[in-house]
């Protein structure tokens, strides 16, 4: 899986469960162990910091992205292979999106939401035809996947939008999806 970048969106917390951190680091280290590239938010705190210090020492690529006004508070982490500063977040999103064959949201709060509904609403538009695969550790996205079927159920959204999105429940699961895939 040469060339293959997966892009994972993610807290920079590390959550109340220990299993969000665990995750974070077995991922980080299956999608180097895969020779998948790892495309992120470049900081070095919280599930950023624990899936890119494990893909690293697993001898990954790591390509982070982060917008200045988040250097000191992410600690934008300046080892990575290759490490991009931006201006704003929404450039930090497009750099990131632009570089990846996959995304994967794990655990984390309104950034990361941020992140996959401009993802989602993108491939919902046709934008583009990336799998989107939610990382549920410990049931962490169940109400998402509510919300998102209450929407449907609503008839504010297609029920294609349910067909755009992926789950797994582990980082096994995760790398199976993405060894899976092909890019067209």
């Amino acid at each position: 899986m040469r060339d293959f970048s997966v892009c994972v969106f993610c807290g920079a917390r590390d959550g109340v469960d220990p299993l969000y951190a665990k995750a974070a680091h077995d991922l980080g280290q299956g999608i180097a162990e895969a020779g998948m590239r790892l495309v992120y938010g470049a900081g070095d705190v919280g599930l950023m910091g624990h899936i890119a210090r494990a893909a690293q020492e697993a001898g990954g690529d790591t390509f982070g992205v982060i917008p200045t006004h988040l250097m000191d508070r992410e600690v934008g982490k300046r080892d990575l292979t290759r490490f991009v500063i931006t201006e704003t977040m929404h450039e930090r999103k497009k750099v990131m999106f632009m570089n990846c064959d996959a995304v994967v949201m794990m655990p984390g709060g309104a950034g990361s939401l941020d992140e996959f509904f401009e993802v989602l609403t993108w491939r919902q538009l046709g934008l583009h035809d990336k799998p989107i695969i939610l990382m549920n550790t410990a049931g962490y996205w169940d109400r998402l996947a509510d919300l998102l079927q209450h929407m449907v159920t609503n008839g504010f959204a297609d029920a294609s939008l349910l067909g755009f999105i992926e789950s797994a429940e582990t980082p096994a699961g995760i790398l199976a999806r993405l060894s899976a895939y092909r890019p067209a």
